[in-house]
């Protein structure tokens, strides 16, 4: 996940987990402002509320699109400015949104107007990706090893313990990013080319040793049940056994990989740092090109259209 580099503070590229979150002075959270320009912000996340794209970023911005990405439009009533980093529907209406100062937002009005679930400003440990698997049981993860599950709808939060390494005391990894399979398992991306699986909706974890050692910060399960995930310079992983062993994906590109998502047709399109796309049609080579502005792309989501919408320092930008 791109969350916290392009926001000022880039944790994936910190070269070991801190053990334990740093007190700050506590702080006061404040609405996100109405701008001009706010669909150039810096975008980390977005996601489908039925039909409509919902992105989230920089300052608290939340962005709304019901053309596929054509246009968008700034929400109503986002009541944090922090840094959001991701979001997560379960259907056209109810969703919510994590981010820096380990908000989690609620909305049930397909994203128009959000309201405060929780925060935490005594400690600087974002929120850096949520996944909702209906509307009362949700998952959220970030900086290290902090899970954190609901099973009211967000109205209150348990704090889940990770099994620690063989020979530590407690697990010390940063959590990326979340994707969830079919059956209702969902994984999180970590550092030290970990995975994480949970079975029973976050509640308890397994970790995956994919054979990689740096940090993972995307992944997707795709429609013939392949794990792929991505990460530093451009890695791209796949796993044909729900994660018993992996396989380096070929690849044409160095930068690092922001986001996977799968097309109706079968196509697979990851988003980079340094304007690069990459698209397969198996999941087992990919070709890559590259903007002229070499923009970083944060996130990739699917229209309902079924056209690829890329997120980026610059705002959303809808491909071909």
């Amino acid at each position: 996940m791109l969350a916290l580099p392009l926001a000022g503070a880039f944790a994936p590229l910190a070269s070991a987990a801190q053990p334990t979150p740093a007190a700050v002075p506590p702080l006061a959270l404040a609405p996100a402002a109405h701008r001009p320009g706010a669909s150039s912000s810096t975008m980390l996340a977005a996601t489908r509320a039925g039909r409509r794209l919902v992105a989230v970023g920089e300052r608290g911005t939340i962005l709304l699109s019901d053309d596929d990405g054509a246009t968008f439009r700034q929400a109503d009533g986002v009541p944090v400015s922090s840094t959001l980093t991701g979001v997560s529907f379960v259907d056209d209406r109810e969703g919510w949104a994590v981010g820096h100062a380990g908000v989690v937002l609620h909305s049930q009005d397909g994203g128009r107007s959000w309201s405060l679930q929780r925060s935490d400003l005594g400690h600087d440990q974002p929120l850096l990706a949520v996944h909702f698997f209906d509307a009362r049981r949700g998952v959220a993860v970030g900086l290290w090893s902090l899970v954190i599950a609901t099973r009211d709808g967000g109205r209150s939060w348990q704090t889940v313990t990770l099994p620690a390494p063989q020979g530590a005391a407690k697990s010390d990894l940063n959590l990326y990013g979340l994707f969830a399979g079919p059956g209702g398992e969902v994984y999180a991306c970590a550092e030290q080319g970990r995975l994480l699986r949970s079975a029973d909706v976050g509640l308890t974890w397994q970790v995956l040793q994919t054979g990689y050692r740096g940090s993972l910060w995307t992944g997707a399960v795709l429609g013939d049940g392949t794990l792929l995930v991505g990460g530093l310079r451009g890695t791209l992983l796949r796993s044909a056994d729900a994660g018993a062993s992996w396989k380096t994906v070929s690849s044409t590109a160095k930068s690092s990989i922001t986001g996977i998502a799968q097309a109706a047709d079968g196509r697979v399109i990851a988003s980079a740092l340094d304007g690069v796309v990459l698209t397969s049609r198996d999941a087992q080579a990919f070709d890559a090109t590259q903007s002229d502005d070499r923009v970083a792309y944060t996130a990739v989501v699917m229209g309902a259209a079924g056209k690829p919408v890329l997120m980026s320092r610059n705002g959303p930008k809808a491909l071909p």
